[in-house]
């Protein structure tokens, strides 16, 4: 079978090193040989232009180099071709470092200790075990599963919360609508790793961050999102942050990014912000499975992550 042609479509995420590595061994093009490119057989994208992919006859596959596939289904032009997520044990180790760091971070008191140390205050706060705290995971895919294990293996309790309520070892796993007070109400630490979705669009809200256990150990509940921006309401979560919903929140993703410079989470005394980097994309150790697939997929094996069109994950 021809090889054919890659298009690579990518904004952000280095796309010199995307395409350096890519055409080290394929055929690699920016934009299409006009209006119908018959030679172009796979796209490599993140938030591509519009309409870029539409009418490619050959197309075989759309591979998205993000953890997220939302920025596809907002292409007017999007065509029917497989649409491929790429994972790679290094995209899970950097969102479970993430999510470990945070965690402890917000178990250990750490921005008390350094509301501390600008005030020059010595003064030790009671210590929690890790067993008395409950992490709870929305989003119990790939990339929530490892989190759970490093959670699980530091001695936290860890629930988890999906469209299915997907069994996992060691964890309390909640499904559907039916399940997610339930969760929310056993959980101290909310972890936000969902898809962005038509259905999750917005799910972090106040009437869903007032169903969090405040009587715990911590003194309060604690917001984690590094997810999708928009699964939250920023204004939502400062205002359970006012409020005393919530004690505490590490956002690494936001509503409209980069965080507006007049957004109040910059300065907010009890928020943690990150610039969407929990974990990024690398292509030197996604360029490889992806074309490990393409060569795969050429040989008659199946492609492998595709992403349900309906689910739109």
């Amino acid at each position: 079978m021809d090889k054919g042609r890659i298009l690579l479509s990518v904004t952000g995420f280095n796309p010199q090193r995307w395409h350096e590595l890519l055409s080290a061994q394929r055929e690699v093009v920016l934009a299409p040989d006009g209006p119908a490119d018959p030679s172009i057989t796979y796209a490599v994208v993140w938030k591509q232009p519009p309409n870029i992919l539409a009418r490619l006859p050959n197309l075989r596959a759309v591979f998205s180099i993000g953890a997220g596939v939302d920025h596809l289904f907002n292409d007017p032009g999007l065509p029917e071709a497989p649409i491929v997520r790429v994972v790679a044990d290094n995209l899970a180790g950097h969102m479970t470092d993430y999510i470990v760091w945070r965690v402890m971070d917000h178990h250990r008191q750490g921005m008390l200790y350094r509301s501390q140390q600008n005030k020059k205050i010595w003064h030790e706060p009671p210590q929690r075990a890790a067993e008395d705290i409950s992490v709870g995971i929305m989003g119990l895919g790939q990339l929530g599963r490892a989190a759970a294990r490093a959670l699980l293996a530091l001695g936290f309790r860890v629930n988890g919360w999906g469209r299915t309520g997907r069994p996992m070892e060691g964890v309390e796993t909640f499904g559907g609508e039916a399940g997610l007070v339930p969760f929310l109400n056993a959980t101290d630490i909310l972890v936000v790793l969902l898809p962005l979705t038509p259905a999750t669009r917005g799910i972090v809200n106040y009437k869903v961050l007032r169903q969090l256990r405040r009587a715990n150990g911590l003194g309060g509940a604690v917001l984690i999102n590094a997810g999708r921006g928009r699964l939250q309401k920023d204004a939502d979560i400062l205002r359970a942050l006012d409020d005393g919903t919530l004690k505490e929140a590490s956002l690494d993703v936001f509503e409209v990014e980069p965080l507006p410079k007049t957004s109040p989470l910059w300065a907010h005394p009890r928020v943690f912000v990150t610039p969407h980097a929990a974990a990024t994309s690398d292509p030197a150790h996604l360029v490889a499975p992806m074309l490990a697939q393409m060569d795969a997929f050429e040989r008659g094996e199946p492609l492998r992550n595709v992403v349900d069109r309906q689910m739109q994950y």
